[in-house]
């Protein structure tokens, strides 16, 4: 078992370690050279890479045209690397105990409604707590540049990362690099699985301070042990690295989707190199010709023992079609091939959990007509390949084109997240993740319940503004023909005031303000608003007259004559004011 050393090794060293000998720390099981501050991280043989992190967008509930609007952008994407820029999608998936991302922000006020704010906290904490069972989902992408130093490798890596933050945003994805910490936190929480794992605490100024490295921040304190053939163990947890073997010969976008949606801890990867595109098609037509050969020699074969020589072994024929199509596919239809290698890390925290777990995932793959093998005696190898570096010790790839490959769509749904005072709108019925907004930080604050009888409208209405109550300063004005929010607003110390022919208040129609600071004059605008009224009281099929417009516009503005001038008491005019001047009008 190796333990977390409290130095870190030279640059150069850990390298010549690894070659010659198995590593005999944890800091020398992770395999990159030096993190430097803006995100670049050198990696054995020259190797530079940075990371990116993206969020979702809606692909599992858009219409047929969208998804394959998306998934031939995805395959633009992918076909953007060439053969210099190896790339690696890593999708991270840990338990959370504190909700994630998710937070509650209801601070007490010290008021009398503090007992609510308290349930209605402790009622969000649960909800997080069960939104996708407290998984908190991330993606990245690493993609890596060949260079002699980081100087040489960083202009290359900023054009790299502008062109595929141009990608993701043609896509419609939201991206952000990170830098050295960031990164360094990531590979922190895959090295620390668990709801209750230590937090992150790390900054450059303590390398000067402390005389420790990087890697000395990252590694679990219990260490690693890789003695196993099967399994392994990081800290206290345990883990089990497989690839996937691809058997089928049509895949589904659901493959990825549904090992992402389980309800465990694990990491995917998908390390993707690009062939060019000379050598893979003079490596096709190479294949095409030992196929002809063999062909040719099986005729031979059926001449000599007298049949006919048209009847050829069923896997020959099946392979020349195969490799006839691919050759066109790579020279007609903006094809390439590519080499992938696809990961599955399962981390749980007893080695039963972890047997369970390995097999949920065995099941998704075999239902889609692929194989999940594990890594005999390469645990260590398939654990470094999932960290998020970019660095690939596993040698097990399988050629694929491009669209082959963009079947692994790596977008569900994407979440409605906001800081700050948002409000809970319910769970997410694809994701299982709680929805948090603020509608007057969105394009567009209006809102809607809609759904059939007995589906909660009310309730959401109500539990809505509950939380607007609760948690801001907001005025809260309700329209309610049925009175059901009346005890509602009661019990939250508003103010209830009924209209209706035998209440005691009234809605006058005349109040008018003077004094608004508004483009049009308030008076016009009254104008406007009793010619309407009057045309839906007496206009009939035709409407008003113009002559009878004419004569209300004069009696609205000598109703108001007085207020206009700040003569009389200031009382509004009612609508029989407005009535008897216009029985005075000749």
């Amino acid at each position: 078992m190796r333990k977390a050393t409290r130095t870190e090794k030279i640059p150069g060293r850990a390298e010549k370690v690894r070659r010659g000998r198995s590593a005999l720390s944890a800091q020398q099981t992770i395999p990159y050279v030096r993190m430097l501050q803006d995100g670049v991280c050198q990696l054995p043989g020259g190797l530079f890479t940075k990371t990116l992190a993206y969020e979702d967008i809606n692909y599992s509930v858009a219409s047929a045209e969208d998804q394959s609007a998306i998934f031939s952008g995805w395959s633009a994407f992918l076909n953007y690397f060439d053969s210099s820029v190896p790339f690696q999608l890593s999708f991270v998936n840990r338990r959370s105990g504190s909700g994630g991302r998710y937070q509650v922000n209801i601070p007490p006020a010290h008021d009398e409604y503090d007992s609510i704010r308290g349930e209605f906290a402790g009622m969000l904490k649960g909800q997080i707590a069960r939104s996708n069972n407290g998984i908190d989902r991330a993606k990245y992408i690493t993609f890596g540049v060949s260079a002699d130093g980081p100087a040489s490798a960083r202009p290359r890596l900023e054009r790299v990362e502008a062109d595929v933050q141009g990608n993701f945003k043609r896509l419609g994805v939201s991206s952000q690099t990170l830098d050295g910490r960031e990164r360094l936190s990531v590979l922190h929480g895959q090295m620390h699985p668990g709801p209750r794992r230590e937090a992150f605490r790390f900054s450059w100024a303590d390398i000067v301070k402390t005389g420790q490295g990087t890697k000395d921040a990252i590694v679990p304190f219990d260490g690693f042990d890789f003695s196993q053939a099967r399994t392994f163990r990081v800290g206290r947890y345990w883990g089990a690295a497989s690839y996937l073997q691809i058997m089928a010969s049509e895949l589904s976008d659901r493959l990825l989707r549904e090992i992402l949606e389980l309800d465990a801890e694990l990491t995917v990867t998908l390390h993707i190199q690009t062939v060019d595109q000379t050598a893979a098609i003079k490596k096709i037509k190479g294949k095409l010709t030992d196929i002809d050969r063999m062909k040719v020699e099986e005729q031979k074969k059926a001449i000599r023992a007298g049949y006919d020589p048209d009847i050829l072994p069923p896997d020959l024929v099946t392979f020349s079609k195969d490799a006839a199509e691919l050759l066109s596919d790579l020279q007609s239809r903006n094809e390439r091939m590519l080499l992938l290698t696809f990961t599955v890390i399962n981390l749980a925290p007893t080695r039963e959990r972890l047997e369970n777990d390995v097999f949920t995932v065995s099941g998704i793959a075999q239902k889609y007509n692929c194989a999940l093998k594990r890594l005999d005696w390469q645990q260590e190898q398939g654990f470094v390949f999932s960290l998020v570096l970019g660095h690939n010790e596993v040698e097990i790839q399988r050629s694929m084109t491009t669209s082959s490959t963009a079947i692994f769509v790596p977008f569900i749904t994407r979440e409605l997240r906001i800081g700050g005072q948002a409000l809970y709108y319910g769970m997410n019925a694809l994701s299982h993740n709680v929805i948090m907004a603020d509608r007057k930080r969105l394009k567009s604050a209006n809102g809607l319940y809609l759904g059939s009888t007995g589906s909660g409208k009310s309730f959401a209405a109500k539990r809505e503004l509950i939380h607007v109550f609760l948690t801001t300063q907001d005025r809260i004005v309700i329209v309610d023909p049925m009175g059901e929010y009346a005890p509602l607003v009661r019990r939250l110390g508003g103010q209830v005031i009924d209209i209706a022919p035998g209440s005691p208040h009234y809605i006058n129609p005349m109040d008018i303000q003077i004094g608004m600071d508004e483009d049009e004059s308030p008076l016009s605008m009254k104008a406007d608003f009793l010619l309407s009224l009057c045309e839906l009281i007496v206009g009939g099929k035709e409407g008003l007259q113009p002559i009878e417009k004419t004569v209300i516009d004069r009696c609205v503005r000598q109703v108001y004559r007085e207020i206009a001038l700040g003569l009389g008491d200031g009382g509004m005019p009612l609508l029989q004011d407005l009535y008897e001047e216009l029985l005075r009008q000749p």
